[in-house]
């Protein structure tokens, strides 16, 4: 059968076996979009799930933080200027005055974003109106942090100085995909530090589960230990469920955990858990296209590409639908470039960490607090708009899906060598791919196609 496949940045055509089964990527739901978002975010603000309103819950003389996720988040639409705007409104009406207003975006370990960057996020009006008091977080500037402590399993909990100091701290998240973003996520990784951070980004850490998501329920322990000292009113949050990752279905607010209960609530009727989805397969096919969340105003490098991506944001239909041992082909040009203005620690962690092991268990223990810790990598995160440097670490925990996958062929490369690094098997198309796994599976090997969606990165 004839079909396309996402490749890079644009379509191919692609001829598959006849016993092919399909499979959406499932990045939409089948959720409405909101006629009107303003009138949705103000009825959200004024209609708590389980607090008071923001302009009945803030008093005047207070000091409040305006915390917001970062553009690596996959939303496209206006949620961001729309919410904030409609923060400010509701703090307005309640008496804060708007120089005790501060703009603090939640980059966590992710890079900083220069102020025309979140000017195309938040609109320019924001940023010109509130100057430096528009700020990002830095997860290494030790007297804007405040250690909390250890939750009652050990986990160390460290934060903002803001989120401590300010009378009150309004999250704004822009995306629940799936069972990874938002919640206490948003405040225990997006303003916290490597210190807590180290808990549960590893390579059996991070899940997309919407039920059983032992990340999350890390974060809700850090969270407990950040309300017991702070106070359980002094967060307010609010949480956004997308039709597709242009418009926006459904915005709650209250506290962190009714709005993230109500955003699981929806989501497990939009996404049943992916094993139950269709007979596993000996082959899985997919295309990787030229996005990623930490490529957001910049561009692909092989690791992102092949790992972060191909084996970390699309690769959980791995374990779920394939069979151990199975095959994986990946359509993908994936050019040998790297920013280094961006990812300053992306090439080392390719180049050299990948030629020593490619077991991420190892990589933790040999790498991790070497690179965490790296002052030349360090000094680029926090005055040159880079990834800190244990980010490109992190960047390899996907590749326990090797435990799982017998091979990964990749279809298409540039420059063979490149797929080769890693212990990839290079074809020059995803047909000669298939051939391939014939020869290895026979020729009633049982085929999956995931349909990727073609994405653009924002720049």
């Amino acid at each position: 059968m004839d079909e396309q496949i996402v490749f890079g940045s644009r379509m191919i055509p692609v001829r598959l076996p006849d016993r092919t089964r399909f499979i959406p990527q499932g990045l939409s739901t089948s959720l409405p979009p909101v006629e009107n978002l303003e009138a949705t975010l103000k009825e959200a603000f004024r209609k708590p799930l389980d607090r008071p309103p923001l302009r009945d819950t803030a008093k005047p003389g207070w000091r409040v933080t305006v915390a917001f996720d970062d553009p690596t988040v996959p939303c496209y639409g206006p949620v961001w200027e729309s919410a904030i705007h409609t923060t400010l409104e509701e703090l307005v009406q309640a008496g804060v005055k708007h120089k005790d207003i501060t703009l603090l975006c939640a980059n966590a370990l992710h890079r900083k974003f220069t102020r025309g960057e979140l000017a195309k996020v938040i609109g320019n009006r924001l940023v010109q109106e509130f100057g430096y008091r528009l700020l990002c977080h830095d997860a290494e500037d030790h007297e804007n942090l405040v250690y909390l402590g250890t939750t009652r399993n050990g986990y160390d909990v460290e934060i903002n100085r803001r989120i401590v100091d300010s009378d009150l701290t309004v999250y704004l998240n822009t995306v629940v995909w799936r069972g990874f973003n938002g919640g206490w996520k948003s405040i225990c990784v997006g303003l916290s530090t490597y210190r807590s951070i180290r808990w549960h980004h590893s390579p059996d850490g991070m899940s997309m589960s919407i039920e059983n998501n032992q990340m999350h329920a890390m974060l809700d322990e850090m969270g407990e230990l950040i309300e017991e000292k702070i106070g359980q009113e002094r967060i307010f949050k609010m949480e956004t469920a997308l039709a597709n990752p242009l418009q926006v279905a459904r915005v709650w607010t209250g506290s962190v955990g009714e709005t993230r209960r109500a955003a699981l609530d929806l989501l497990k009727e939009q996404y049943p858990p992916r094993r139950e989805l269709a007979e596993k397969a000996d082959v899985i096919i997919y295309g990787i296209p030229e996005w990623s969340p930490y490529a957001s105003f910049s561009f692909m490098n092989p690791l992102l590409t092949l790992v972060s991506s191909g084996l970390g944001y699309l690769g959980g239909v791995i374990e779920a639908l394939g069979k151990p041992g199975c095959s994986v082909i990946l359509a993908t040009p994936c050019p040998d470039q790297w920013d280094d203005l961006h990812h300053p620690s992306y090439r080392e962690v390719w180049n050299r960490v990948l030629s020593h092991t490619l077991d991420p268990y190892e990589i933790k223990d040999l790498f991790e607090e070497d690179f965490a810790h790296r002052p030349e990598y360090i000094y680029k995160y926090r005055f040159g708009f880079g990834f800190h440097p244990i980010h490109g670490i992190m960047a390899t925990y996907p590749l326990k899906r090797l435990r799982h996958a017998a091979r990964i062929i990749v279809a298409g490369a540039e420059d063979p060598a490149v797929p080769e690094h890693l212990g990839f098997i290079p074809k020059e198309s995803v047909e000669a791919a298939i051939a391939e796994t014939e020869k290895i599976h026979g020729k009633d090997a049982s085929f999956l196609f995931i349909r990727n969606p073609l994405a653009g990165s924002r720049q």
